[in-house]
């Protein structure tokens, strides 16, 4: 009897780390992977399976659009006018690097 509890307590843990190593990587995202501590993938949208306790998941990245506003900046133009300077960048990253618009 005590055999079949303890069968039955195995089979319910190895159930639960399947399911919790199964990941699902959203559309418009990317996941950064690390084995032991080194990169080694980049997880594009869609179904994972990572290996319990010797992978973790070390960045999840946006893959949007996103946009970065700065405080204005005094600045002096080349015949002495004193001006500040206001900028947006908008950037997304891309599989092959990034891709900067002003």
């Amino acid at each position: 009897m005590l055999g079949w509890i303890l069968l039955g307590l195995f089979v319910i843990l190895v159930i639960t780390i399947l399911i919790t190593c199964m990941c699902v990587v959203p559309q418009g995202n990317a996941w950064v992977i690390e084995t032991l501590g080194k990169y080694s993938a980049t997880w594009q949208a869609g179904l994972h399976i990572k290996k319990p306790i010797i992978e973790r998941i070390a960045r999840k990245i946006s893959m949007k659009e996103q946009v970065a506003d700065f405080e204005p900046q005094a600045v002096i133009t080349k015949d002495n006018v004193s001006m500040k300077v206001d900028s947006v960048v908008y950037f997304s990253i891309r599989s092959n690097g990034f891709h900067i618009r002003c």
